[in-house]
């Protein structure tokens, strides 16, 4: 029982008003004699007979932290020790949510850029180049949206499902490429769901449409410029009806052959289809020549013609010994007059021998 009642008065003395943390509370009572202190840090008794070597108190090492400690962090008389003050804390919270709202209502746009801002989720307006100001959050939320950049989908090319069917029934293996960028980013981050995959699905369903009025051998010539504009037209059209806030800047045209299962005898054919070109080429040629000769003699003749009319008695002798002229000198014949004694002289004999002598000699 005197076990019970002593453990009862040790618990009594650990909640007692006149014990502080550090030993004695100020109740009035005065320390016995012999310690000017009544008692140390520790509890310690107050007839331990310590007494300091000089007149001054003696100084704790750890209670003069403590007490540094207090001072520092603004602590008073009571409280725990090392303790802050409460107003420390409440200026510290002030200047977070001051900061928070800060860096969450002002924001620096790029000039290539665009804020989106949605308030509670929805759409509220679009901020410009510059420094912005909203609602802090989570009240007002800013998304920004490069609207400069331009972006490009590689399609075609790459499965059997990628031929596509051209007006004279032939399957073209195409390849291209989609060049577009943001023009409205309200539109383009609430408008579509998937904004790529929609790029993807309208560039192939515009060049499906555009191919199947062209022949293959104009998909594959001359005509892949005409194509690409309007695959282009199509395409803006298309995303404008969607209202996609997207603007296509171009579609370029990478190659455009047969299926490779027939490019080989798609290639002789081509060559066969150039060859016969070339000789049609030759054909015209020549027949543009031959029309020229003639027309060139035919205005030879009318300026005969108007000689003759004029004298004609004169051009007709004229035009007889011309005619003579071209056919015997192409003859070995020589020319005499029959009245008189001519002998017979091997005159065509004589200016042959001449001729190959002059030949010899060179």
């Amino acid at each position: 029982m005197s076990t019970f009642l002593g453990w009862g008065g040790r618990i009594r003395g650990l909640f007692a008003d006149t014990k502080g943390p550090w030993g004695q509370s100020g109740s009035g009572e005065e320390p016995p004699p012999g310690d000017d202190h009544g008692g140390g840090p520790w509890g310690e008794p107050s007839g331990s007979g310590r007494r300091p070597l000089s007149g001054r108190s003696p100084v704790n090492p750890l209670e003069d932290l403590l007490r540094r400690g207090r001072s520092r962090f603004g602590g008073g008389g009571g409280g725990f020790p090392g303790r802050p003050d409460r107003s420390l804390i409440l200026w510290a919270v002030v200047a977070v949510v001051a900061i928070f709202l800060v860096f969450t209502s002002f924001h620096v746009i790029s000039p290539g850029e665009r804020g989106v801002v949605t308030r509670f989720g929805r759409y509220s307006s679009t901020l410009g180049p510059g420094v912005g100001i909203t609602l802090p959050a989570p009240v007002d939320r800013v998304r920004k949206i490069d609207v400069e950049s331009i972006r490009s989908i590689d399609l075609g090319s790459q499965s059997s499902e990628d031929l596509m069917l051209t007006g004279d029934q032939n399957l073209l293996d195409i390849a291209y490429s989609v060049r577009w960028n943001i023009k409205a980013p309200e539109l383009y981050l609430f408008q579509l769901a998937q904004p790529d995959e929609t790029i993807r699905q309208v560039a192939e369903s515009a060049m499906r449409s555009v191919v199947s009025q062209v022949t293959l051998q104009d998909a594959m010539g001359d005509q892949r410029g005409e194509i690409e504009g309007q695959v282009v037209d199509r395409m803006q059209r298309i995303l404008d009806g969607y209202r996609s806030g997207i603007h296509v800047q171009g579609v370029a045209i990478q190659q455009a052959d047969p299926p490779g299962e027939v490019n080989d005898a798609f290639k002789e054919v081509t060559a066969a289809q150039q060859d016969a070109k070339s000789y049609v080429n030759q054909a015209n040629a020549y027949a543009l020549q031959l029309t020229a000769k003639a027309q060139g003699e035919a205005a030879a003749f009318d300026k005969v013609y108007e000689q003759y009319r004029l004298a004609p008695e004169v051009t007709r002798r004229r035009m007889y010994y011309e005619t003579m002229e071209q056919v015997l000198s192409k003859v070995d014949k020589t020319v005499i007059e029959a009245p008189g004694v001519t002998p017979y002289l091997p005159l065509p004999e004589v200016k042959k021998q001449q001729q190959q002598s002059q030949e010899r000699q060179q």
